[in-house]
């Protein structure tokens, strides 16, 4: 008896360990990126096309990525998702290594227009468009019965009184009222911004009831505000989809907005480079890319191919993000913007 457990152990042991060095041979590609974003029915379809495991962990904020690649986390990924500013500042600590161009086939697939944004790599060496996004305005049409203006100062209407909100985000809103003024969301220039925040503080707080980026998705659905500046996936989120057509009115002004760009990018202290590229490659086929889209509903602008392969409707369309404008890093003159900003909320 006791000889027939001890061959079952040596028996189990053993193929446990060849298990175990089974998987150990695969390679093992690690991406660092936002909650939610990547989706798992295509990592799961790339693992088993290549013979390797995807393992990925994730982040609430460009910040909190930066500080862990910073202080000593950047040996431990191959893949992260930073969006346009922090594209900027990886590049500039010399924190990135370029693509195997000729693994990444799929590059004609990505929008020109969205590498005449990419300003700081419009050529993809290092940095490939994930998604390009915008936040907007969301009305409450089940409560709002008169007329209302489709533009960003639709926050001076004194019908939203006390039933609007904006994001506690400085470069949204002050880009928002930069945007209004017709002025650049990232300009550096004193005058401007004082200007834009004037209109903030004289017109458009009057009305706001809080500056909030987290919650303002339950207080529309739940009726509490009935106009918010936020992202579309947020108000969509929180409000029943058999309700939609009955509540939201969600728009991005027709002269733009700040917007942002999450990029695929390979950091510089990977061993596996290839194996990246293929991972970025992967991602842009259009009937793979469709699927990213579908799960969130969101418009089809980097990769336009995909739009023939999505299963849902977007919650805009993608024609609303042509004027939006990139937050580009401002360097030493985010001081400004956030000095000004803390004048507006306190």
């Amino acid at each position: 008896m006791k000889k027939s457990l001890f061959i079952t152990a040596v028996f189990v042991l053993s193929l446990f360990t060849i298990l175990l060095t089974s998987c150990s041979n695969k390679k093992k590609l690690n991406i660092y990126t936002w909650t939610y974003y990547a989706p798992t029915d295509v990592v799961e379809a790339f693992e088993k096309e290549y013979d390797c495991d995807v393992v990925i962990t994730e982040y609430d904020s460009n910040e909190t990525m930066y500080l862990k690649l910073l202080y000593g986390g950047a040996g431990s990924f191959d893949i992260v998702f930073p969006s346009q500013d922090y594209v900027e500042i990886l590049l500039k600590n010399d924190m990135l290594q370029p693509l195997n161009q000729e693994l990444f086939t799929n590059r004609d697939k990505i929008n020109p227009k969205i590498l005449e944004k990419a300003v700081y790599d419009p050529e993809m060496k290092y940095a490939v468009p994930y998604y390009f996004g915008a936040s907007g305005i969301s009305v409450n049409k089940s409560k709002v019965k008169g007329s209302y203006e489709r533009s960003w100062n639709i926050f001076a209407d004194s019908q939203f009184k006390g039933r609007a909100s904006m994001m506690n985000d400085y470069r949204e809103v002050i880009g928002d009222a930069l945007k209004y003024k017709g002025y650049s969301v990232c300009t550096r220039n004193k005058d401007e911004l004082k200007d834009a925040c004037s209109l903030i503080t004289k017109y458009w707080k009057p009305n706001i009831v809080k500056f909030d980026a987290e919650g303002f998705g339950k207080d529309f659905a739940n009726g509490n505000l009935w106009l918010c500046q936020g992202y579309a996936e947020v108000i969509y989120g929180e409000v029943p989809e058999e309700e939609w057509d009955e509540k939201i009115d969600f728009f991005i002004p027709e002269d733009g907005g700040p917007s942002y760009l999450d990029s695929m990018c390979i950091l510089k202290d990977s061993s596996q480079r290839d194996l990246a590229t293929l991972f970025i490659n992967y991602i842009h086929d259009p009937k793979n890319y469709a699927k990213f889209l579908d799960f969130f509903r969101f418009p089809c602008f980097v990769n336009p191919e995909a739009e023939q392969y999505m299963e849902t409707s977007p919650m805009y369309p993608a024609s609303a993000l042509e004027n939006c404008e990139l937050k580009y890093y401002v360097g030493s003159d985010k001081a400004s913007y956030s000095d000004l900003w803390e004048k507006i909320i306190n």
